[in-house]
């Protein structure tokens, strides 16, 4: 393995780890506020209102926050950082923060005053169950600040992921959960005392949350250098270019936002409850995604725009190739193992108390078709900032277009075959389908780079995958029968059986001569005898 490879390789996966482990506390706390809402509402009306409620800002914050916004931050930062200085710098960092402060606050001004309108574009059959929209659109006013307080918790992890720091930004999340669970259970068992829905309390803990996860990072911000001083200058040549990164990426970012919108538009026509199965089976999508996926997005937009930045091609071609080798060694075996596991996992996470075996099996078959696509999805976080940090939005954009038809075309094909699970599906083939149409043009963009190495280390890492999944799918009933079906035998035979799954996984894997894997262990072992 070349030695620049391997340092952009050890570089990117110190960072990644740094940001998984970050992330893995704050998903694992997301769990349990899904088991919060499962065991205290199961899948049904109220929580359906919930998920549609905070989907709608909670789609804005996924373009503004975690796609254009923060990527096109970064990416001008970076710049700024390297070519003009620390007052520069700062100054534009002040005046993105009070620009979008205002552009934000009046998007939320307008949300909520068209809240009614909104949800009934997005959930419009909800309208034929008593009382269903009324409480959608409550809950939507009361959450759309959280595109305010969520949004600039994003710049400030921006800020810090370009100074090296990744561990507080990325736990800053778990505040979030923490925060709006403890409030919103506290508030729900309030509510029936002023005549308001129980799930209405869980809907201000969101606004609790929101506020803390930007509260965390402060300290932090305040150290690096960060000073709040008011800058407010529309012209300015960053904030302008922030803008033109920006707008045409929020398309260009937001294929699978955009497919979220028609997907619950669609959702909300099938079965009730089919919204809360696609919410708790993405939730749990969500833990390999955000653990690797979003941390290699992390980990290597920084990498990338100084690569950019200083017209190094031969080192973004580099870095391009770790990070999507890395996600493959992580994402894939991830994948096969919530197929193979999906109904024992949503089992015991979620059965209990209103969710029943029942939701169990639907939220499981959706689980299934979901993990599909993880590995595309990954490849999409790394792939869409490296267009970004060549100043290059118009390709994106047409990824986004491809994706959405492809999602509509699948959705209609199989909707009333298979109902939501047709939306599980949709949301991964059009995932795959994005991934490809994005690489194919960044292959011709970059001059090429090393398709045939990933090809290799695909098929290498999917024939451990799977013969790893078949493994763990044949020794969890055997384990079960062993341990016993209570809570206790349920959690340790799961956990038992996914070690054995990881263990089996990487023992394969070293075999195969993987020049990632290969550094990762040499990282792992270089920690481990300091």
């Amino acid at each position: 393995m070349p030695q620049n490879s391997a340092s952009q390789t050890g570089k990117i996966a110190r960072a990644a780890g740094t940001v998984s482990l970050a992330v893995l506390f704050s998903r694992i706390l997301g769990l349990v506020r899904e088991q919060v809402f499962a065991g205290l509402f199961g899948a049904g009306l109220a929580f359906d209102a919930y998920v549609v409620a905070f989907r709608i800002p909670n789609l804005l914050r996924d373009l503004f926050a975690e796609g254009a916004l923060s990527s096109a931050f970064v990416t001008v930062f970076t710049d700024y950082e390297q070519r003009l200085g620390q007052e520069k710098t700062w100054q534009l960092a002040n005046n993105v923060v009070f620009c979008f402060t205002l552009l934000l606050s009046l998007v939320v001004m307008v949300g909520i005053w068209f809240s009614p309108d909104i949800v009934g574009v997005m959930a419009p059959a909800f309208g034929a169950v008593p009382g269903k929209l009324e409480l959608t659109t409550l809950m939507t006013r009361i959450m759309f600040p959280f595109l305010i307080l969520v949004s600039l918790a994003a710049l400030a992890m921006g800020v810090l992921n370009t100074k090296g720091k990744f561990f507080v930004p990325s736990v800053a999340s778990s505040f979030f959960n923490l925060g709006s669970v403890v409030a919103g259970v506290g508030l729900s068992l309030a509510a029936p005392r002023f005549g308001v829905e129980p799930i209405v309390g869980m809907a201000w803990g969101t606004l609790v949350g929101g506020s803390l996860q930007l509260v965390f990072q402060l300290p932090l911000l305040w150290r690096v250098g960060f000073r709040l001083r008011f800058v407010l200058n529309l012209w300015e040549p960053g904030l302008l270019r922030i803008f033109r990164l920006m707008l045409p990426a929020v398309v260009g970012l937001s294929a699978t936002q955009i497919n979220i919108f028609i997907n619950t538009f669609y959702a909300s026509s099938c079965a009730q409850g089919s919204v809360s199965w696609l919410s708790y089976a993405y939730r749990l999508f969500h833990l390999p995604m955000g653990l690797f996926g979003v941390a290699l997005m992390v980990a290597t937009l920084p990498v990338v725009s100084r690569h950019a930045a200083n017209h190094d091609l031969a080192a973004l071609r580099e870095a391009l190739q770790s990070s999507l080798s890395l996600a493959i060694l992580v994402t894939l075996p991830a994948a096969c193992g919530l197929i193979f596991l999906a109904q024992p996992i949503i089992g015991l996470i979620y059965q209990h108390g209103l969710f029943t075996s029942m939701d169990t099996q639907q939220t499981a078959a959706a689980l299934a078709l979901y993990s599909l696509g993880l590995v595309a999805f990954a490849g999409v976080k790394i792939i869409v900032p490296v267009y970004y940090a060549l100043d290059d939005t118009r390709i994106p954009v047409l990824g986004s277009f491809v994706a959405v038809a492809a999602n509509l075309i699948i959705i209609h094909l199989t909707l009333a075959t298979l109902q939501h699970r047709a939306i599980a599906l949709s949301t991964s083939l059009s995932l795959i389908v994005n991934f490809f149409f994005l690489a194919a043009v960044l292959y011709r963009k970059l001059s090429g780079f090393k398709v045939r190495g990933l090809i290799l280390t695909f098929i290498k890492v999917a024939g451990a995958s799977v013969i790893m999944g078949l493994a763990v799918s044949w020794l969890h009933p055997r384990t079960i029968a062993w341990l016993g079906s209570s809570l206790a035998g349920k959690a340790l035979g799961l956990a038992g059986v996914i070690g054995i799954g990881i263990g089996l996984y990487a023992a394969m894997v070293s075999q195969l001569r993987i020049p990632e894997f290969q550094e990762l262990v040499r990282h792992v072992r270089s920690k481990l005898t300091r």
